[in-house]
């Protein structure tokens, strides 16, 4: 009786750690399923990631859909900015621009993140 007892309970806990491992290994963490907390720090060490030359789909692809968007045209180019949170400035459950970082795109490549992106959009 007793080994039948220990067998079950060994069966039990091998199925848990499975479960956990295939949880935490195999289930990808989308940026779009995290708090804002962690959202914010996951958003800081991906933009430190990122390369000038970057194309919008890779940068969608590491940071997921931006918090606040613009775009526009231009006689030439299509340019877009889009927000990411990075930092948090008031508890009022709204995302502003002063709480993220801008990356800016023209014809769908990275060009600039930063303060200076989005001064250089509105200039443009």
């Amino acid at each position: 009786m007793n080994s039948k007892v220990i067998r079950l309970i060994l069966l039990g806990a091998a199925a848990y750690v499975t479960f956990v491992f295939m949880v935490i290994f195999l289930y990808p963490d989308k940026p779009e399923n995290m708090d804002w907390q962690d959202r914010e720090e996951y958003n800081k060490v991906q933009i430190t990631k990122l390369s000038l030359g970057a194309t919008r789909e890779e940068v969608l692809a590491l940071l997921g859909s931006p918090d606040i968007t613009e775009a526009k045209m231009d006689s030439e180019n299509s340019i877009q900015v889009m927000f990411y949170r990075t930092q948090h400035v008031r508890a009022d459950g709204l995302t502003t621009q002063d709480e993220c970082t801008p990356l800016l795109f023209e014809n769908d490549l990275l060009v600039a993140w930063g303060d200076g992106a989005y001064q250089s959009y509105l200039k443009s």
